[in-house]
């Protein structure tokens, strides 16, 4: 279902509106779609089958621009949404556990009306990629996660690695109540920047893109939706709630899986994310980029679009 933008809003004074920090001008086109009870705001090119690209922190969706352009010149309908709370789809009060936000994103599968898409995630959208692989297969064609390991991996890592522990400290730190939402958006969202440089390889981003993903920070009650799904990770690890997600994702994924990584991500180690393939029961291809940090689909578009186009379109990608 495509919701109809709004008129006579001032530019920039809603997320999603013509001039605002996350509606960006390309060879794509802006929308929204209505799914799981909000709006998501979308940005599309091309045409054929559906791929649905799913960003990570601190980011949205404009950090997939150069897979949106080389997915349609492959011959794929490429879609980049943002997450729930984060550029310029809703903010809802709750909602931000793994399972709600999975649905978010078959959801808008859905809205868009494809039978299916490949699914393409980093990050946090690595992370929800898996989760809605297990709980709505029928709507997943084909799964690339990119610089996150499974959840239970991921679970695991962080419970059980000191130094994946370390590594990925700032979750740990993003449980304080306020304090972190008020540190994302300090001194125009200037944390943003140094997080995504320290977590980028030798390619280090520049000043222009950097700065898009501040703006885009600065906008009301995004720090807060960003740092919510981190929260319930945490928080949850000993309640019901988590625990039962934990052996929900015991479920193997039945989809054909393309796994990439960064050699020198410096928040989501290696050995982390390695080993994922014993979750899923169907070809799982592992691809490891050599001095790449967490972003490898920023710091290297051409290499990283060139994996994903070739894996995506191969009938039968190899165990």
């Amino acid at each position: 279902m495509t919701v109809p933008e709004s008129s006579g809003t001032p530019a920039g004074a809603t997320p999603g509106t013509p001039g605002s920090p996350v509606r960006i001008d390309g060879p794509w086109t802006h929308r929204h779609v209505a799914a799981n009870g909000a709006r998501f705001h979308i940005a599309e090119l091309g045409d054929g089958p559906l791929v649905l690209l799913l960003h990570g922190f601190p980011q949205f969706w404009w950090t997939w621009r150069h897979q949106l352009t080389a997915l349609a010149d492959a011959g794929f309908r490429a879609v980049a949404m943002d997450l729930r709370g984060v550029g310029g789809s809703d903010r809802t009060p709750r909602g931000y556990d793994p399972a709600n936000l999975a649905l978010d994103i078959t959801g808008v599968v859905r809205s868009l009306g494809e039978p299916d898409a490949a699914l393409v995630g980093h990050d946090l959208g690595g992370y929800l990629a898996w989760t809605a692989a297990v709980m709505r297969p029928k709507l997943v064609r084909r799964l690339v996660v990119s610089s996150m390991p499974h959840p239970r991996r991921w679970r695991s890592a962080m419970l059980a690695d000191p130094a994946q522990t370390r590594a990925g400290s700032y979750v740990w730190g993003f449980q304080r109540p306020w304090l972190p939402e008020r540190r994302l958006v300090a001194d125009d969202a200037a944390l943003v920047g140094q997080l995504i440089r320290d977590w980028s390889g030798a390619r280090l981003p520049d000043d222009e893109a950097v700065d898009v993903y501040r703006r885009a920070m600065t906008i009301p009650s995004t720090a807060h939706c960003s740092i919510e799904p981190y929260r319930w990770m945490v928080r949850s690890l000993a309640r019901p709630d988590g625990l039962q997600f934990n052996r929900r994702m015991k479920r193997p994924v039945r989809v054909p899986t393309l796994h990439l990584h960064g050699s020198a991500d410096p928040v989501m180690r290696t050995r982390s994310a390695a080993g994922s393939g014993e979750y899923v029961e169907a070809p799982y291809r592992w691809r490891l980029f050599d001095g790449l940090g967490h972003f490898p689909h920023e710091e290297d578009p051409l290499a990283f679009s060139s994996e994903l186009v070739n894996w995506l379109k191969d009938p039968e990608p190899d165990r």
